[in-house]
Parts: C-alpha cells; sequence; structure tokens
C-alpha cells in the first residue's frame, strides 16, 4: 500500500529556516517523480519543489526558488525539503506528493513542477510563519 507521511511542520519565526521529512512506504520512491507543494487558505496549491525520478534533477517553483531546497535519501525512502528565510507568506499546509505513473518524465513537461502532474497526497504538515 503506498502512503506518504509527511512530518517536521511547525511554527517558526520570519528569517527561520525548518526542514520537513515525507516518509514513503508501499514504493521505491527513487523510482517516481515526487515532490512538495503547498496551499494556504482560499489559495491554490502551489509552490512546487520537485525531483525528476530518471536523474534526480530538482525543479522549483518561482515563490521558493532559491530558498527551498528538495532532496532524496533513498536508503531511508524519504524525501525532505529544507526551508530556509522563512517568510509569513510561507504559511501554509505544505505536502508530500508523487506521479503514480513511472514512465512520465518531468524533463520533457512544458511546467515539470506543476501540481496537476502529481496525483497521489499524503496528508500534509502545517508550517506557519509568525512573530
Amino acid at each position: 500500500q503506498v502512503q506518504l507521511v509527511e512530518s517536521g511542520g511547525g511554527l517558526v519565526q520570519p528569517g527561520g529556516s525548518l526542514t520537513l521529512s515525507c516518509a514513503a512506504s508501499g514504493f521505491t520512491m527513487e523510482y517516481y517523480n515526487i515532490g512538495w507543494f503547498r496551499q494556504a487558505p482560499g489559495k491554490e496549491r502551489e509552490g512546487g519543489s520537485c525531483v525528476n525520478r530518471r536523474d534526480g534533477t530538482t525543479y522549483y517553483g518561482d515563490s521558493v526558488k532559491g530558498r527551498f531546497t528538495v532532496s532524496r535519501d533513498s536508503a531511508k525512502n524519504t524525501l525532505y525539503l529544507r526551508m530556509n528565510n522563512l517568510k509569513p507568506e510561507d504559511t501554509a499546509v505544505y505536502y508530500c506528493a508523487m506521479v503514480l505513473d513511472s514512465r512520465v518524465d518531468l524533463r520533457v513537461e512544458l511546467t515539470p513542477c506543476s501540481s496537476n502532474l502529481f496525483n497521489y497526497w499524503g496528508l500534509g504538515t502545517q508550517v506557519t510563519v509568525s512573530s
């Protein structure tokens, strides 16, 4: 049974850092496209940080590029999101997601890190950036 379980969310001050974890089970993560997205109340899901399964290439949405780093640990079958210089507008529920079809190659997609490509989601973890 495929499962994605996020952890590591919490309250952090502006300018601070936080690392989220996504523990994957029921499949071998490195064989699938996987990533992080976020959704704030009343807003659409955005801010993707994705890893292409074939070569580990990473892709980022404009709102997180330069501040967030996505990485995977194949031995632990876990995906991480390191978030630096956090801002109040980063407050959201953060979701781990994967593309169930292992044939999909993000490298040929016009928008490689679009949430529309991802069709299996964890339950999310809340991140609140506030002083």
